[in-house]
């Protein structure tokens, strides 16, 4: 990591000098920076996941492709600057973004209003055509490799899970999809959603796989009551466009699972505490029993 070369790239491309270069908490899997000139404060995103950039060597093009899409069409993400796709001049593959205004907040007040946020959001980013978006959904889940996990205190609510997974994927109509929407990834100031952030995996898809992703982090996170809280506000602002199917929420389930179920590190950084993989076992398998009965 060569934080002077990509100092240097940055002002090449905007033309002013940088006056300071601070990495942000919270990311995973990728290096976050907040960099300040005179008159702006932008975010540098540098891509040092080689696995993930072995998998897919388009994510600077990728992530930059949806933050026009997404800025085009009158959402609040960030606006795209510069990218380095090779990283050749910033040292690793980079893209160079505005900052929007907010934070992270997972320790709401009012879980009712914090999940209609959340979900009138999501449902505005749905709103958007995707038609010639060149990036598609796909699962990361191969149906012929899935497993009964072995920690699981609940196999046979996982077994009905699968057996509805091998079902027929339901029909669905394409549109813009996050691919990666939870709270982390959303911004708040004074009760009201300002942005949302993190786009390398945006794609044209169905509706909800994002639904389902955001729903079970919510049940790792807090519990199925706070999941059906944000269905239930989803359903509202999408009204007849989106029909529930528990089968997305399934796939995300199993979306999640490379082992045992973990705390999410990005979670204590942004005040939540406490939190244990034994939690995260339990409440997974609370989030399955739950779908086995939904529709």
């Amino acid at each position: 990591m060569n934080i002077k070369k990509a100092k240097n790239w940055v002002e090449n491309e905007i033309d002013v000098a940088v006056q300071s270069m601070k990495r942000l908490p919270g990311s995973t899997s990728s290096i976050l920076y907040e960099v300040t000139t005179d008159n702006s404060t932008l975010v540098l995103r540098q891509f040092d996941n080689m696995e993930w950039l072995s998998e897919e060597p388009d994510l600077v093009q990728h992530e930059s492709t949806s933050l026009k899409h997404a800025s085009a069409n009158g959402l609040p993400a960030p606006l795209l600057i510069a990218f380095d796709e090779a990283g050749k001049a910033s040292g690793l593959p980079s893209v160079l973004m505005t900052k929007v205004e907010g934070k992270v907040e997972i320790l709401p007040d009012d879980f009712n209003k914090w999940t209609d946020g959340l979900a009138e959001i999501l449902a505005k980013i749905h709103r958007i055509t995707a038609d010639d978006f060149p990036w598609v959904y796909e699962s990361y889940t191969n149906r012929d490799e899935i497993e009964i996990p072995e920690w699981t205190k609940k196999p046979d609510k996982w077994q009905a899970a699968f057996d509805r997974l091998k079902a027929e994927t339901p029909a669905f109509k394409e549109t813009f999809i996050h691919r990666d929407f939870h709270p982390t990834n959303v911004l708040w100031l004074d009760g009201e959603v300002t942005g949302v952030v993190d786009w390398p995996n945006a794609c044209r898809g169905p509706v909800g796989i994002d639904v389902g992703h955001c729903r079970v982090n919510l049940a790792l996170l807090y519990s199925v009551e706070i999941a059906d809280l944000f269905l239930t506000a989803y359903e509202k602002h999408a009204g007849s466009t989106f029909t529930y199917n528990s089968y997305w929420d399934i796939v995300s389930a199993f979306d999640i699972l490379e082992g045992p179920p973990t705390v999410y590190s990005g979670w204590a950084t942004f005040g939540v505490t406490g939190l244990t993989d034994a939690m995260m076992e339990e409440r997974l398998d609370a989030f399955v029993e739950s779908l086995v009965f939904m529709g």
